[in-house]
């Protein structure tokens, strides 16, 4: 297994991903709820029907897919029907994961929209609906990678006690699983780091008498949201990861 993707370094990973998520939530509680900007067919035919943020993300991904974003086994569309690369196609040799095609996006973009952007933004209607959109593309990539990257998770921790985790998935015993994933104390430890990441950028912007959100609110997003759906999607990447006839391999 590459050093890349081992559990500490996609700790690692992860971690540097929490100043990307902190700073886009920061971004995008600078401008009202703006619900014209999740409404679908709210400007009709120039969107194609689509909402803007919709229209927004389908653009944005479509320009990435031509530079081969999606051919990355840590990167997951929300789009479905996008271009192929224009780029010449990678071949990831440290790639452990199994195939899959666990992608949960649907989720992220649900929770995001309906329970995420009532949390940090006041309500209301500030006519910002570009400079919404464009932080909420910003904000829901970051959040989707910090989720997705849970099939790296899992996978290490499957390698590490390959018996143990076979038998539950063989016996299709979910509880059992995220019991064996859940780890409380690594848990509360991305929380308080989080905690004073988001304070000490919150005091920063603050001094400048600038309204910003609170650091409770995104240790909130983290424990209620992020978390919870970094550990579904390594429950479902382990539930596909073997079969009955599938040898138990040798340790790495």
């Amino acid at each position: 297994m590459s050093e890349r993707f081992r559990l500490d370094n996609v700790r690692v990973a992860l971690v540097r991903l929490e100043e990307i998520i902190i700073s886009r939530l920061i971004e995008r509680a600078q401008f009202c709820q703006n619900p014209m900007v999740y409404e679908a067919d709210a400007l009709g035919a120039p969107l194609q029907g689509l909402s803007i943020l919709g229209f927004l993300l389908q653009e944005t991904e479509r320009t990435h897919a031509k530079l081969r974003r999606y051919t990355s086994p840590d990167e997951h569309p929300f789009f479905s029907d996008l271009p192929d690369p224009v780029l010449p196609s990678l071949t990831y040799f440290d790639n452990p994961l199994e195939e899959n095609e666990i992608n949960v996006n649907a989720q992220v973009r649900w929770i995001y929209e309906q329970e995420i952007i009532p949390l940090i933004c006041c309500p209301g209607d500030d006519r910002q609906y570009g400079s919404s959109a464009v932080n909420d593309v910003s904000c829901l990539q970051a959040i989707s990678k910090r989720v997705h990257y849970g099939k790296f998770v899992a996978e290490s921790k499957f390698r590490d006690d390959e018996a143990v985790y076979r038998e539950c998935i063989l016996s299709e015993d979910r509880d059992r699983l995220m019991a064996l994933i859940t780890d409380p104390d690594v848990e509360n430890a991305v929380l308080q780091r989080v905690r004073h990441k988001a304070r000490t950028y919150c005091s920063e912007i603050s001094s400048a008498s600038t309204e910003v959100l609170s650091p409770d609110t995104i240790v909130t997003i983290y424990s209620r949201w992020i978390i919870p759906m970094n550990k579904d999607v390594q429950v479902k990447y382990l539930m596909q990861r073997v079969s009955a006839d599938q040898p138990v391999k040798d340790s790495e």
